[in-house]
Formats: structure tokens, sequence, C-alpha cells
């Protein structure tokens, strides 16, 4: 007495006297197999939640583990202090700013009305076209 591939599906397994395999009969008769529930993939006990793959058990417990980690990592990096190797702003020399550069061409300085500018844009667009005639 051995055992063979269902000659319908070539999945499952059946002895050497049957026909079928018991998923394919329910099939030719029209029936559905259905399971029930999926059971947790870490306890193999309980149904899984809807979208997860795990029991409400598991997943309370699990949220409950990160949320100490959290609070663990968060209380260890409010009691230590953070060195960036900079000196503090006491000990810091001051900049003196003065006026602007001497390479700095005068117009950026200024400040220009838009008025001006578009009159300035109209000037340089007729030079351009008189040049090209």
């Amino acid at each position: 007495m051995g055992f063979i591939k269902c000659p319908r599906c070539e999945l499952n397994y059946i002895r050497e006297e049957e026909q079928y395999c018991s998923v394919c009969k329910r099939e030719m008769k029209g029936e559905s197999h259905n399971d029930p529930f999926e059971l947790c993939s870490i306890c193999n006990e309980n149904p899984v939640m809807p979208g997860k793959d795990v029991c409400y058990a598991c997943y309370k417990e699990m949220t409950q583990q990160q949320g100490s980690r959290r609070d663990d990592e968060m209380e260890e990096s409010e009691t230590g202090e953070v060195s960036l190797g900079m000196e503090d702003v006491s000990e810091m020399d001051e900049i003196e700013l003065g006026g602007m550069p001497e390479d700095m061409p005068e117009e950026i300085g200024e400040q220009i009305s838009l008025e001006e500018e578009k009159s300035k844009e109209a000037e340089d667009d007729d030079e351009d076209e008189d040049e090209d005639s």
C-alpha cells in the first residue's frame, strides 16, 4: 500500500486505491473548503486578527515590548549629554561685519524698484535690436 500523487491536481498524495485526493473530490462535488480561521504565526493557538498574521494576545505583547524598548531608549538619550566637540557660544570670537566687500559691484548693493528694473531691461532689449539690424 503506497502513495501516489493525485492525478488531477498533482499536489496531494493519495493511497493507490483512491482515484482523487479529498480536496479534488470536494471541488468536483462543488463544495468549497473555507478555513474558518488562520492560526497565529507565533503561538499557533489563537486565530489571527484581520489583516495581521498574529493573534490579539501576541500583538498586544509585541506592542508592549516595543513600547518599553522605546521608553528605555528615550530615558538613555535624555540622561546622556551629547558632545559635538564645539565650543560654547560664550567662548566663540565675534565676527565683525564691515560694509560690502570692495570687489562687489555697486548695483548689487543698491535697491532697485521693479519699475526701474523693467525700464533697464527694455533699454537693453532696444539696444540688442539696434545691434541686430
